[in-house]
């Protein structure tokens, strides 16, 4: 099934340049190319992950598939704030607490669980803030351990999360106290990106919560529509193959783009897994 920007699924809005390089493009001649034929490396991929190693450990581990930081209820008060959190930027204003606990339990609603490794409040808090900026930045007052429900690729789990205080807010910042899993050794390698039109996803955004749609952030450049992403559905996996819509030749900057696409499916995502032609992979969630 095809996703493009003027048909059957929403483009919503740019989020912004994820990478840059100023340069110009060489002009060539002004024509839009036509969208790829995704199909044939969909199948190759989809048939390699059928029945392998990999996808065996896929289906028995615990992989997110939604962001790892959940916001407060009240998020947020203002775009300066908004822009702080985007930015990553944040700055401690309190005592972290310590925990004697060195491991916590990831359950599923059918009563299936895994013990993994604690990560504690002060290193989640160095994941959560990744700049060191003058900017605006959100204060954060202190921390307590509890829970939270996160998507995985067995569905939603109960695990364990720091609820981060921020200043001026009701409801904590939640960010799971896990190290991200280490994903499987895929039992494919990537496409060629020169050939074939295919362009590598950025990440998973979201899936809905009755499986029947998924959002991905994919990349696009300059001179082009927008992103496209394809769906092959097998009894295994979901595939998508992100390609650009309108792909034109003329002087172009070399800009790397992205926007969000909604992709509807004809059944829920459920247990399959969800992957990327380009490069071969589970497709990941923000971390």
């Amino acid at each position: 099934m095809r996703t493009t920007a003027s048909r059957t699924v929403r483009l919503l809005a740019a989020l912004g340049l994820l990478a840059a390089g100023c340069g110009t493009g060489a002009a060539s001649e002004d024509r839009s190319d036509p969208a790829p034929d995704t199909e044939p490396r969909a199948r190759e991929v989809a048939k390699a992950w059928d029945g392998s190693p990999a996808a065996e450990i896929w289906r028995k581990g615990y992989f997110p598939m939604a962001d790892l930081v959940q916001l407060p209820d009240d998020a947020f008060h203002n775009d300066v704030d908004k822009e702080a959190y985007l930015m990553r930027n944040f700055v401690l204003r309190g005592e972290l607490p310590e925990t004697s606990a060195k491991d916590a339990k990831v359950t599923w609603p059918n009563g299936d669980s895994l013990t993994l490794p604690l990560a504690g409040a002060r290193e989640t808090y160095k994941r959560l803030d990744r700049a060191d900026s003058p900017a605006p930045r959100l204060t954060v007052t202190g921390a307590k351990l509890g829970e939270t429900t996160l998507a995985t690729s067995r569905g939603p789990a109960t695990v364990p999360a720091w609820l981060f205080t921020l200043e001026g807010y009701d409801t904590p910042l939640k960010r799971v106290a896990l190290s991200s899993p280490k994903h499987p050794e895929p039992p494919i390698g990537p496409a060629d990106h020169l050939s074939g039109g295919l362009w590598e996803l950025n990440r998973l955004v979201e899936v809905a919560a009755d499986g029947r749609s998924v959002t991905v952030l994919a990349h696009h450049g300059s001179c082009d529509d927008g992103p496209g992403v394809d769906v092959l559905e097998t009894d295994g996996s979901v595939v998508l193959s992100g390609y650009r819509v309108g792909a034109r030749g003329g002087i172009c900057t070399t800009d790397l783009r992205s926007k969000k696409v909604k992709v509807t499916l004809e059944r829920p995502l459920g247990d399959r897994i969800l992957l990327d032609a380009f490069t071969g992979r589970p497709v990941r969630a923000a971390e």
